[in-house]
């Protein structure tokens, strides 16, 4: 079968491997959408940690925000999986240890990250092979761009949950990509007054166009209460930000990585009495993330830009971009093309 395959930073293109087999406890997946995120980009690139800490290594084959349908089970799995469509979870816990046990397996220390993380082959392929443990049943409102965005609203649905607001409170979002326009346009589904906080005009302009009219600068930000503040961006600066805004006595939630360290000054968290969440990974945010999209109140497909060939990956992993496609942040690759 077809894949891509990265052999080394800035080097990838798609090969012919051999195609998976399902093992006992597994299911075998034919790859429908796939999501390019910026993990992607950072593994293309050599950047990601996990290349220098040995937990990711050349070659490696990508993809983890994916949609397909079963088309082989293996032993001890339900036969009535075949030909269902689904999406499943990035991170795969060993199953023995203390964390897997309390539920925690998305934090487990001998975990596989589907395409990042341990050598479990990506979704940028014609078949992904995944445990039945890990898949996500999706209904047929539940199209296959809906389904490959499930991933990274899974983790946007933990950040909102994070920021614990009720409806009617402000809630300030720094960084308006795909994860900050998820945590967007969720909590404005759940009653929440969205802000966000951007730098570019256009971002800041395709944010206008998806329906939120609050959208600032640095500069324009107005000295508002904001009840939570969400940390969806890269930038090493926007961390502490985040705690000097937010009300006193609530919540900031970190779920955006900066390439390099983000200092927060403790001291204002502690008199500020603010708690601060961190987020790593969607698997407990799947579930209601595919009900959410599938009862329509959040439709967010207007976040992808285009869908391309796997062929194109390679060029869109180093940055290609037509003006055609606009301001939309995601990009889908259709493996069957």
């Amino acid at each position: 079968m077809r894949a891509l395959v990265i052999t080394g930073p800035g080097q990838a293109g798609v090969r012919e491997v051999e195609p998976p087999e399902a093992g006992p406890g597994e299911v075998v997946v034919d790859v429908e959408r796939v999501g390019v995120c910026g993990t992607d980009v950072e593994l293309f690139t050599g950047t990601l940690p996990y290349l220098h800490t040995g937990q990711a290594a050349y070659p490696l084959r990508i993809g983890h925000e994916w949609s397909g349908a079963v088309r082989a089970v293996g032993d001890g799995v339900d036969p009535s999986w075949l030909g269902r469509r689904v999406t499943g979870d990035t991170m795969l816990g060993c199953g023995r240890c203390a964390r897997c046990a309390a539920g925690r397996g998305h934090v487990c220390a001998d975990r596989y990250e589907i395409g990042i993380r341990g050598g479990w082959p990506g979704a940028l392929a014609e078949r992904l092979p995944v445990p039945v443990t890990a898949l996500h049943p999706l209904p047929g409102t539940v199209d296959p761009a809906l389904g490959a965005l499930v991933e990274p609203g899974g983790n946007a649905m933990r950040a909102v949950r994070g920021a614990g607001l009720a409806p009617g409170e402000r809630l300030l979002v720094l960084g308006p990509g795909t994860i900050g326009l998820l945590v967007a346009q969720i909590a404005a589904a759940r009653g929440a007054e969205v802000h966000l906080l951007g730098q570019t005009a256009s971002s800041l302009a395709f944010a206008r166009s998806v329906g939120f009219e609050q959208v600032w600068t640095r500069e324009t930000l107005p000295a508002l209460r904001y009840d939570a503040v969400v940390d969806a961006s890269n930038a090493p600066g926007l961390p502490a930000l985040a705690v000097d805004l937010v009300e006193p006595g609530r919540r900031v939630v970190f779920v955006g990585l900066a390439g390099t360290p983000s200092p927060v000054d403790t001291r204002a968290v502690a008199l500020k009495d603010v708690t601060a969440v961190g987020v790593l990974g969607a698997s407990a945010g799947l579930a209601e993330t595919v009900e959410l999209y599938a009862s329509g109140t959040v439709d967010p497909r207007p976040l992808v830009a285009a869908t391309v060939a796997l062929d194109e990956v390679a060029a869109v992993l180093a940055g290609r971009r037509p003006a055609e496609w606009g301001d939309a942040p995601k990009v889908h690759v259709d493996p069957r093309r």
